[in-house]
């Protein structure tokens, strides 16, 4: 399959009006965001080498897993198509000691360093927003690019039944144009929200975990292991409450840790994360 053409390495305008109008600074901050944000950072630092290693964070929107990275002194530099989420990153850099090394505006597809040139990359959200197969290898394969053999990559990816399981837990399956976008997701992993309401997520692509396996190794990356992140915790009807709490919070985290792998729960997962490692 060819790559794709430098025309369709621009996301659809659709996705660049919904990161401008929402708040993603704040979105790990309430309901099962911390939960994700948590175990993200817990399946990540299993992997990272110690600092000063150089992480590059690849669609890293307002800058939240960078400045947790140069906090804890790495070499961290962030990547975003977002004009507002690189501006929002570089206030959140510059209340910090070490500071992000760089932030600036680019693509997952066609990354600004050199081959070989990182440690470690998060591609945290580009797997999702790139909606075929041949663009997210072609994302794959530039993160695998500039790894340093032996460097890590942890790319993230929506479930495919993330749509109906929040349908169900919110009660949107009654409402038609939900339901119908159920429908698609369900049938080929093509999300489309054409309501205008930013609840109902973006242009996405919504993925089945063994997908995401043969993308990586598509790309010649080696598959180490697949995390769910969540697991069916986000479900929860008072998730905000438990995790405004420490205890309950931590009882959470123990709870998905111990399924973290099991295959037949990853899809209940709102996300999960896969970890490889360039050969």
């Amino acid at each position: 399959m060819a790559d794709d053409s430098p025309h369709d390495r621009k996301l659809p305008p659709e996705i660049l009006e919904h990161y401008a109008a929402v708040n993603e600074a704040g979105r790990l901050a309430t309901d099962s965001g911390p939960i994700e944000y948590e175990r993200t950072k817990q399946i990540v630092e299993r992997y990272l080498p110690p600092p000063p290693a150089i992480v590059l964070d690849v669609g890293g929107a307002t800058g939240v897993y960078s400045c947790w990275l140069a906090a804890k002194g790495y070499e961290t530099h962030l990547v975003d198509p977002v004009a507002k989420h690189v501006e929002e990153a570089e206030r959140a850099s510059s209340l910090l000691e070490p500071r992000l090394a760089s932030a600036r505006l680019g693509e997952a597809r066609a990354l600004p360093w050199p081959d070989g040139f990182a440690d470690a990359v998060l591609l945290l959200g580009p797997l999702y927003h790139i909606t075929e197969r041949s663009g997210r290898i072609a994302a794959l394969r530039e993160s695998a690019r500039v790894l340093r053999s032996g460097g890590w990559l942890f790319a993230a990816a929506i479930s495919r039944f993330a749509s109906l399981l929040d349908g169900l837990r919110r009660e949107m399956l009654s409402r038609p144009e939900f339901a119908d976008m159920v429908e698609r997701d369900l049938a080929d992993g093509q999300h489309r929200n054409e309501t205008g309401r930013p609840e109902y997520f973006t242009t996405a692509y919504f993925h089945r975990p063994e997908e995401l396996i043969a993308e990586l190794s598509d790309a010649s990356l080696r598959h180490e292991a697949t995390f769910g992140l969540e697991g069916p915790a986000w479900l929860l009807a008072d998730i905000d409450a438990r995790c405004s709490d420490a205890v309950r919070r931590a009882e959470l985290l123990g709870a998905v840790e111990r399924i973290e792998r099991e295959p037949s729960l990853l899809g209940a997962s709102a996300h999960f994360l896969a970890v490889a490692r360039k050969p």
